[in-house]
């Protein structure tokens, strides 16, 4: 009976070993194609790492999910975080350059007004202090992991009430 214990304990122990030497494994790694994403309004594009995608998902749900959780816009469920609205917005925000400069200084969907006190950005970093700390890098990898997530939540990202 002792011998089974002992056989058993020195099993649970290799076990419980192996799960934190061993990397863990994801559900899903993107491809490249998934990754590449608009960078301008030229037909530059650039291609995201796997822990930029990390890091702006970190970030984004840090600093955004609150109010844009899986792309909705609370405050106007009508203009969501998916490309159609993104592409419809003055100035467009559907690449990484645009989305970046609305982190920094947000303007109204028709873009003739500062949005700053309203909205989390870098200009209004004091009212809203997540925003403090991000650096260009953060806010690259916040925008490319925003214009990434249609490939990746589909139908879902951007979709509302009917989801979230």
């Amino acid at each position: 009976m002792i011998k089974k214990n002992v056989i058993l304990l020195l099993f649970m122990a290799v076990f419980i070993s192996a799960m934190y030497c061993v990397a863990p494994a994801y559900s899903i790694e993107l491809d490249e194609a998934t990754r590449t994403v608009s960078f301008d309004t030229s037909s530059k594009t650039i291609t995201l790492t796997p822990e930029q995608v990390k890091r702006g998902k970190r970030l984004f749900n840090n600093s955004c999910a609150q109010c844009h959780n899986g792309g909705i816009t609370k405050t106007n469920p009508n203009i969501g975080l998916e490309l159609e609205s993104l592409s419809l917005a003055t100035p467009a925000r559907d690449n990484v350059v645009a989305l970046i400069d609305y982190m920094k200084d947000p303007k109204s969907y028709d873009g003739q007004n500062s949005i700053a006190e309203l909205h989390p950005s870098i200009k209004s970093a004091e009212i809203f202090p997540k925003m403090s700390n991000l650096t260009d890098e953060d806010l690259l990898s916040m925008a490319g992991y925003i214009l990434l997530q249609p490939r990746v939540a589909q139908e879902k990202w951007g979709g509302g009430k009917i989801y979230y």
